[in-house]
């Protein structure tokens, strides 16, 4: 097979993942003549579409981000898809530790201090923490927590070990795996199955001095149940890098709350993403150029 034709689009953006195509053996062509489009916007599935309808014969699809949510719509089973799966998975782990350390330690709330306070917070050395997923963030956050000799466990849809986790559940087991654990964070896909994957119902069973830490989806939360215990004093507190909806209002009362750290969905800035999204585009045009598998391909029936 000769090198990939691929259509770098929407037009005007990201123009750098053109040169990554080059570099991967590929052409930037126009989009009626190629057989690869690298989509670079986040949203715009409307254009997308219909990119596709008036060039039928696409044959693969490279999506940015590692959420596909925006293109459920328009991802098919005629032609290859994949996505930014992995691609941002050591800088996402790394902010998720940030947030642990940041809420267990209470540097939100001396930060929020007019002046000098009493000491508060607990170690993460030696913590209990309970991961939701098992992908590369997953992998790549207990690669860091090792040093820290927390006893991990992981929630996930197969109940596969992963290397350094001493006890992998079942999602249909999700209350017994956080009800002892001292930190709780969501690192999974955003699925019908896993929207308000943490309700009331799951609130209720965790210690009253647990930490929820999100750098998944704000949808994973039941925000309304969460804010509830928050208020209530069931729960040590919450670290959100993402919140439903985004941005989150600014009369929203988790700004107000000492255990409460927010920052706007920077797991993953794009100065930091680009070049890694860079290196899947030119491994992805190499990979198809040659006819291999892809890197993070999208399994429609799933949903990511």
């Amino acid at each position: 097979m000769g090198g990939a034709r691929c259509a770098v689009l929407p037009e005007g953006t990201r123009e750098e993942l053109r040169s990554a195509v080059t570099e991967g053996g590929g052409q930037i062509v126009d989009v009626a003549e190629a057989d690869a489009i690298i989509w670079t916007a986040s949203d715009r599935p409307e254009e997308l579409r219909a990119a596709l309808d008036a060039n039928p014969d696409i044959a693969w699809v490279q999506l940015p981000f590692a959420g596909v949510e925006p293109f459920l719509d328009v991802i098919d089973d005629d032609r290859t898809w994949t996505c930014g799966k992995g691609v941002y998975a050591e800088p996402v782990a790394e902010h998720a530790l940030a947030l642990m350390l940041g809420g267990l330690r209470g540097v939100g709330h001396y930060a929020r201090q007019p002046g000098w306070s009493g000491p508060i917070g607990r170690n993460l050395l030696g913590a209990h923490v309970c991961i939701l997923g098992g992908g590369s963030i997953t992998r790549s956050l207990v690669r860091l927590l090792l040093p820290f000799g927390a006893y991990l466990t992981v929630v996930r849809n197969r109940p596969e070990p992963i290397p350094g986790v001493a006890e992998v559940f079942e999602l249909g087991e999700l209350h017994q795996a956080i009800a002892e654990a001292d930190v709780i964070v969501l690192a999974l896909a955003l699925t019908p199955e896993t929207e308000h994957v943490i309700d009331a119902a799951a609130l209720e069973v965790m210690h009253d001095d647990a930490w929820i830490v999100n750098v998944a989806r704000g949808r994973h939360i039941d925000q309304q149940a969460l804010t509830a215990a928050l208020q209530e004093g069931r729960l040590g507190g919450a670290a959100l890098d993402v919140t439903d909806p985004e941005p989150l209002p600014d009369d929203d009362p988790l700004w107000s709350m000492d255990n409460v750290i927010i920052t706007p969905h920077v797991g993953n800035t794009p100065d930091m993403g680009i070049r890694l999204l860079w290196a899947r585009v030119r491994e992805n045009v190499e990979r198809f150029s040659k006819g291999e598998e892809l890197l993070g391909p999208v399994h429609t029936d799933l949903g990511y």
